[in-house]
């Protein structure tokens, strides 16, 4: 097997003009999961099983059309993915309204908080290739009951000790750098800013469909320690959808 080659890059603090930048590597890191979440939806047996039966009810309503066919499968295949898209997009205009759109009120300016860009050449060029944040969650800090869940609010048990954890929000690695390593280095960055603000442990949320995230952070250590279906969309939506949300764990 090939080993994946690894490309220098400098990982800084984020700074005020790297907004732009920043915001458009974010939104295209959570909205290129709605193909693969509507492509792992629709190929699930119950759905399968769902769209044979309107494509039967299709063809005999409409006289053995099989034109008729097709366009109820075909509607019951859009609904499936306007699903996927609003959970998608739901949460990016969630974060892009929250947490990204005053990164130094909500990262910078908390010392127990930190967001890091990946920096590399490109061509002669300087770009930024990756990113990466913290959020610290402190005994104190929690909400009464226990934590948080970044994407629905709902609260989780904590565990035995004070309770201290830092939230990776969003790990994100440019398309075409992918696979040289960089998100390993990003996600030890945070590891390690974590470590450094003597927290228990390090959280990563991420949902189902995608896998790269799941297999870097099982390689790094992480472990799953909880699922849920319920996300900020819809119940129904989500159910159709049939996207998970893993939170995977790493006691440091």
């Amino acid at each position: 097997m090939a080993q994946k080659s690894t490309l220098p890059c400098s990982i800084r603090p984020y700074k005020p003009s790297d907004k732009a930048s920043v915001v458009s590597l974010f939104r295209f890191g959570v909205l290129e999961h709605v193909y693969p979440a509507f492509f792992k939806s629709i190929s699930h047996a119950d759905h399968i099983g769902v769209a044979i039966s309107i494509c039967m009810a299709g063809y005999v309503l409409g006289g053995s059309s099989y034109f008729q066919a097709l366009l109820f499968g075909g509607a019951w295949a859009g609904l499936v993915y306007y699903c996927c898209h609003e959970i998608y997009t739901g949460y990016l205009n969630r974060k892009l309204s929250g947490e990204m759109d005053d990164v130094q009120t909500h990262f910078l300016d908390n010392p127990n908080n930190n967001f890091w860009v990946a920096e590399m050449d490109v061509n002669g060029q300087s770009k930024i290739a990756g990113v990466v944040a913290v959020l610290a969650h402190k005994g104190g800090d929690e909400p009464e009951g226990g934590r948080s869940n970044s994407w629905n609010g709902s609260v989780m048990a904590t565990d035995e000790g004070d309770g201290s954890y830092g939230e990776v929000f969003q790990l994100v690695v440019s398309f075409p750098l992918r696979r040289k390593a960089l998100g390993s280095q990003l996600l030890q960055t945070a590891i390690d800013f974590c470590k450094e603000q003597g927290l228990m442990s390090v959280v990563l949320e991420t949902s189902s469909p995608q896998a790269a995230v799941l297999a870097l952070a099982k390689k790094m250590g992480f472990v799953q320690t909880s699922s849920h279906n319920n996300t900020h969309s819809s119940r129904w939506m989500a159910k159709l959808a049939r996207i998970s949300v893993l939170r995977m764990e790493k006691v440091i």
